[in-house]
C-alpha cells in the first residue's frame, strides 16, 4: 500500500470518528471487523470491484493473469515450473498472488487460484483437482546415513520432527501407531520453510510428495517413512465460469493442468 501501519491504523481511527460507529475491535493479532465492521465491509467491497473492473475496462491488460496461490506452493512448485510456461507462452504477462489468505476473485481481481481443501468451492468456479494430499517423511541424506530405506516407525517417532503450520505429525504418526518420541522439534509457519529446514539437517519434516519431488530426484532430501493419504485437503485449481473465453486465462489453466498430471 506505500504506508506505514502506524498510517493506516490513524486511517482507521479517523474513518471510526467520522461514522461514529467502531468498526473494529483491536485483539492481540491484529484487528478483527465488529458485526458492524463486517456489514460495512461486505458492501464497500463490492464497490471497489465494481470501480476496479470499471478501472480495468479503461486501461485493460489483455495478456494479464493473476493467480492466487500459497507462498509455499508458489516456492516449491510454481515459481521452478515458470521457465517452462514462458517458453510456452512468452506473450502472457503471470502474475503470482503468494498469500496465506484466501483470495476474493472479485475484490482481489485474481483470475485463477490453487486452494488446498475439499469441494465444493462454489457454483460460479470450474475445479479441477491438481494433487492429491499425498503426505511422505523426509530429511536429509546425512540423517539417513546409517539406514539408506525408510526408517521403522519406531525409529522415526524418536527423530526430530519439523513442523508446519498445518502440524499433521500426531495425525501421521497415529496413522503409524506409534507415539511421538523425538527430544525436541522446530516449529515454523510455512511448509516451504520446513522444507528448507529439513534440507540443512534440522529434523523430518511431512509435506505433500509432489512439493519435494525435485529435492528427491537430486538427492537433496531422502524419503524414510511411509506415504499416507490424509484426505479431504487435496490440491484444486479454481476458475470463474465466466473467465471461459479468456484466452489468457485458459491458457494458463491448461499448463497448471497439464504440467501437474506430468508430475504424477
Amino acid at each position: 500500500m506505500g504506508v506505514t501501519q502506524g498510517a493506516v491504523a490513524q486511517q482507521v481511527r479517523q474513518l471510526e470518528a467520522h461514522l461514529g460507529v467502531v468498526l473494529f475491535e483491536r485483539v492481540p493479532k491484529g484487528l478483527a471487523f465488529t458485526s458492524v465492521g463486517r456489514s460495512f465491509h461486505n458492501r464497500v467491497a463490492d464497490v471497489f470491484a465494481d470501480l476496479r473492473s470499471a478501472t480495468a475496462e479503461l486501461k485493460p491488460e489483455p495478456n494479464k493473469v493473476l493467480i492466487s496461490v500459497t507462498p509455499t506452493f508458489a516456492a516449491k512448485w510454481l515459481i521452478p515450473n515458470l521457465p517452462d510456461f514462458t517458453a510456452a507462452h512468452p506473450n502472457i504477462d503471470l502474475r503470482i498472488m503468494a498469500t496465506e489468505k484466501v483470495s476474493s476473485f472479485q475484490s482481489d481481481g485474481i483470475d485463477l487460484a490453487v486452494r488446498q481443501g475439499s469441494p465444493p468451492f462454489g457454483a460460479s468456479l470450474d475445479v479441477t483437482l491438481l494433487f492429491k494430499q499425498t503426505l511422505i517423511a523426509v530429511a536429509a541424506p546425512s540423517i539417513t546415513r546409517d539406514a539408506p530405506h525408510s526408517f521403522e516407525p519406531e525409529t522415526l517417532s524418536k527423530l526430530p520432527k519439523i513442523h508446519d503450520a498445518h502440524d499433521l505429525w500426531p495425525s501421521y504418526l497415529a496413522h503409524l501407531d506409534v507415539p511421538d518420541q523425538s527430544p525436541r522439534g522446530l516449529r515454523l509457519s510455512q511448509t516451504s520453510l520446513a522444507v528448507d529446514a529439513a534440507i540443512a539437517g534440522q529434523g523430518v519434516a511431512l509435506v505433500s510428495r509432489f512439493l519435494v519431488a525435485d529435492d528427491l530426484e537430486i538427492g537433496r532430501l531422502v524419503e524414510v517413512g511411509e506415504a499416507w493419504e490424509a484426505g479431504g485437503n487435496d490440491f484444486y485449481v479454481l476458475m470463474p465460469r465466466t473467465a471461459k473465453n479468456n484466452t489468457p486465462v485458459v491458457d494458463v489453466l491448461t499448463w497448471i493442468k497439464a504440467r501437474s498430471a506430468a508430475a504424477l
